[in-house]
């Protein structure tokens, strides 16, 4: 399948593998056909948008013969007499012949202007903005066409993000969203939409005069950059908030569909506590029970078979390494995400080499225990960022004879996957970086447990910086 990617470096990818697409202004040739978005363009538009203000004499057969070696590019197995389906006449010129899904500028478009209830619409600005890899066509700056494009997309990237954040809001995820929030108002200032979910987002925080004090600095902006009071909306809002006229956003509707079952073994009753209503709060998951030691959580994980388990990595009568060791070894066993205060580095590796999932810190916030029980449920590692480095830089290349085999059999394209699991990409961004269906990406990941011998996803993370494949720091 072709696809073509135009939010960050351009390029053509046919079944996951680049396309050479030639120099830069027969590459320019397919960008401004892409732009078009399937419209013809006239010959003699691109020759005066390729050569602005000074066309070579030539430039007629010059584009006809870039037109020639991009379709050879994109059709390879087309027959010499063939008509050409993706890069087509169109008289008076060329179009580009491709589905919405092929062109990610396209796909982005068109799911920016999607609409729907609030958690449809939070899916479809993600899906949306996970599309972008770097500047839109960047290499072709110069050119008053690519320029004019890339700005309007970059509108449109901004749109997404108060979009997103607007449903955000509604689904009652203030807390997440606030510093994104406020570095979205800080690089755009004079976006009256940044300053006013920022503020309505520091407000549902309980911090009213961080809300106040945010539109304060907008008008202060405002009148420095453009001579011009607050809008009628923003200083609308600044009233309402004064005057405490605002309403708490609806409770949550509970999303149809399977829960999340988790069962919580801490020997600390407050951290059990507190973990049980982070779980009862979020549209999703449920408690399935709770153990205070290493014993009781393999019993409660016979009796209640739950889905994901958060283990305390230290417990009385049997740890939580243990534990986890004789959790994973019984058939279909859960997924198991440790929980750390601090930890050594030997258990926190030699956990990872058990099979869990994962590690989360108890003084993350619930969003990061949220994240890290959903990606483990999802076949997903996620490991604490506090934790990663510090953990990596002391075993990377490290000599076991319990490692894998080596990596060297492996072909290039497995080799990349394997890179990206290491770097903690999803299948999904796996499948974006690499224009790859999510589906193949599984495929490819599941292949390399079972090459390596190995069970979980955690584990090919410290294959990858075990062999070199990946080292610490590096991008």
């Amino acid at each position: 399948m072709l696809i073509f990617t135009a939010l960050g470096p351009f390029q053509a990818w046919a079944d996951g593998s680049p396309i050479d697409l030639g120099g830069q202004r027969q590459r320019a040739v397919l960008a401004r056909l892409l732009v078009a978005a399937g419209r013809a363009v006239p010959v003699a538009t691109l020759i005066d948008e390729l050569w602005p203000g000074a066309p070579p004499p030539q430039a007629l057969s010059t584009i006809q013969g870039y037109v020639s070696r991009l379709r050879r590019a994109l059709e390879p197995g087309r027959a010499p007499r063939e008509e050409a389906s993706v890069l087509v006449s169109a008289p008076p010129g060329y179009a580009l012949r491709a589905a919405v899904e092929q062109v990610d500028a396209w796909r982005f478009e068109s799911l920016v202007k999607s609409d729907g209830p609030p958690a449809q619409v939070w899916a479809d600005m993600d899906s949306a903005l996970g599309l972008w890899r770097g500047p839109a066509l960047a290499e072709f700056a110069e050119l008053s066409w690519a320029a004019t494009e890339a700005s309007r997309l970059e509108e449109l990237r901004l749109t997404a993000v108060e979009r997103r954040a607007e449903a955000g809001l509604a689904l009652g995820r203030a807390r997440s969203l606030a510093a994104d929030l406020e570095a979205h108002a800080s690089a755009y200032p004079l976006r009256e939409e940044a300053w006013r979910l920022l503020a309505l987002a520091l407000y549902r925080l309980g911090r009213q005069g961080d809300a106040l004090a945010a539109l304060r600095r907008a008008r202060a902006v405002w009148r420095d950059e453009l001579g011009l009071d607050l809008s009628a909306t923003l200083t609308g809002l600044e009233a309402d908030m004064l005057a405490q006229r605002l309403d708490d956003p609806p409770p949550v509707a509970r999303e149809p569909g399977p829960e999340l079952r988790v069962l919580v073994a801490d020997d600390q009753a407050l951290v059990r506590t507190g973990v049980r209503a982070m779980l009862e709060a979020e549209p999703g998951l449920t408690p399935a029970g709770e153990a205070a030691d290493g014993e009781e959580a393999i019993a409660a994980v016979l009796e209640t078979r739950p889905d994901v388990v958060l283990l305390d990595i230290q417990m009385p009568h049997l740890d939580g390494l243990a534990a986890a060791r004789r959790i994973l070894a019984a058939p279909k066993p859960p997924k198991v995400v440790m929980m750390t205060t601090f930890g050594s580095d030997e258990n926190l590796y030699a956990a990872l080499r058990a099979g869990v999932s994962g590690f989360v810190l108890k003084t993350s916030a619930p969003e990061q225990f949220v994240t890290a029980i959903r990606a483990a449920a999802a076949g997903d590692a996620l490991i604490d960022p506090a934790v990663t480095m510090r953990l990596i830089s002391a075993f990377a290349g490290r000599s076991d004879p319990g490692s894998p085999p080596a990596l060297a059999g492996l072909p290039d394209d497995r080799l990349d996957v394997l890179k990206l699991v290491a770097r903690g990409l999803s299948d999904q961004q796996i499948g974006r970086t690499l224009s790859l269906p999510e589906e193949e990406v599984g495929v490819v990941v599941t292949s390399l447990l079972e090459h390596l011998g190995l069970t979980d996803r955690a584990q090919l993370v410290m294959a990858a910086y075990e062999s070199g494949l990946v080292t610490p720091g590096a991008r």
